[in-house]
C-alpha cells in the first residue's frame, strides 16, 4: 500500500487507555508522520497521560473523554472536536471489547456479553463514524479504519470450527461488514474505508499473552498504512500484515 506524504493532519485514535495497548502504538506513529493525534478513553485521565508523553517528545497531542457505549458521550466529544478542530482527516477506530474471553462455545454465551461486545465494536463505531462524517468530509482525503480480529476471519472462512469469545468474534465480523457498507456508501468522495486485523497482540500480560504475540509497536504498522493511504489505494478492504484478505473496490 503506498502512503500519503508526511504532511500535517489531525487523527483520532479510540480506545487509548493502556501502555502497551495497540491504540497507543498506532497513535504514537501516527504523531511520529506529524499527525496531531487525539487520544481518547472513557476515563479521560487515562489518555490524558499518553498525550502527555507524546507532547513531552514534541509531538502534538491531545486527550478527550469518549464512551462508545454511551450515545451522549460520542455527541459531547464530536461537537467539541467541531469546535476545535474543525475536520479531522483520520478516524481509527480501536476501542474493543471482550467480555466473553473464557467462553469457548458459542452455545455457552452470557448474552449480556454480547450486548456488550456489539454496543461497543459495532453500534459505537457506527454511531461514532457517522457523527465525524461532517468532519471527515472537511478533510482532502479523509480515511477510516476499523480494527479487526483474526476471531471474525475465522467466521468468515470456509473452515468450520470452534470460535472462541464468540461474542466479541460475531461483533468484529460484523464490523467487517459496516466496513465494506460505509466504503460503498462513501465511495462517491475522497474517503477510504478500510478494516484491519492486526493479529495476535501482546497487550494483556495479566491474562497472559503468548509468546508468538506481536509486540503493539509491529502490530500497529497496518493500521498505520492504511491509514495513511495514497488516493489510489483500496476502500472496502480487510488487511492483514498489508496483505488484502477482501476488496470490494480498488
Amino acid at each position: 500500500m503506498q502512503t500519503l506524504p508526511h504532511t500535517p493532519r489531525t487523527a483520532l485514535i479510540t480506545g487509548v487507555s493502556r501502555s502497551r495497548g495497540l491504540g497507543f502504538a498506532v497513535a504514537t506513529q501516527l504523531a511520529e508522520l506529524n499527525h496531531h493525534v487525539i487520544l481518547t478513553a472513557r476515563d479521560k485521565s487515562q489518555a490524558e497521560q499518553f498525550a502527555v508523553q507524546l507532547r513531552e517528545t514534541g509531538r502534538e497531542a491531545t486527550a478527550l473523554r469518549l464512551d462508545l457505549a454511551d450515545r451522549s458521550s460520542i455527541h459531547e466529544a464530536v461537537s467539541h472536536l467541531a469546535r476545535t478542530i474543525g475536520h479531522l482527516d483520520v478516524l481509527v477506530n480501536n476501542a474493543s471489547t471482550m467480555p466473553d474471553f473464557n467462553t469457548r462455545s458459542v452455545l455457552e454465551v452470557d448474552f449480556d456479553d454480547v450486548q456488550s461486545a456489539f454496543q461497543v465494536d459495532v453500534i459505537g463505531c457506527w454511531c461514532l463514524t457517522q457523527a465525524l462524517l461532517p468532519l471527515l468530509r472537511r478533510a482532502p482525503a479523509a480515511r477510516i479504519v476499523n480494527v479487526s480480529s483474526g476471531g471474525a476471519r475465522r467466521i468468515g472462512s470456509c473452515k468450520p470450527g470452534p470460535v472462541h469469545s464468540p461474542a466479541h468474534s460475531l461483533a468484529k465480523y460484523t464490523l467487517d461488514a459496516l466496513t465494506a457498507t460505509l466504503a460503498t456508501a462513501l465511495a462517491d468522495t475522497p474517503i477510504l474505508v478500510n478494516a484491519v486485523d492486526p493479529g495476535s497482540v501482546a497487550t494483556h500480560p495479566e491474562r497472559g499473552d503468548d509468546a508468538d504475540d506481536l509486540p503493539p509497536a509491529e502490530a500497529a504498522k497496518g493500521i498505520v498504512r492504511a491509514a495513511t493511504l495514497s488516493a489510489d489505494g483500496p476502500t472496502g478492504g480487510i488487511f492483514r500484515d498489508d496483505h488484502p484478505l477482501r476488496i470490494i473496490s480498488q
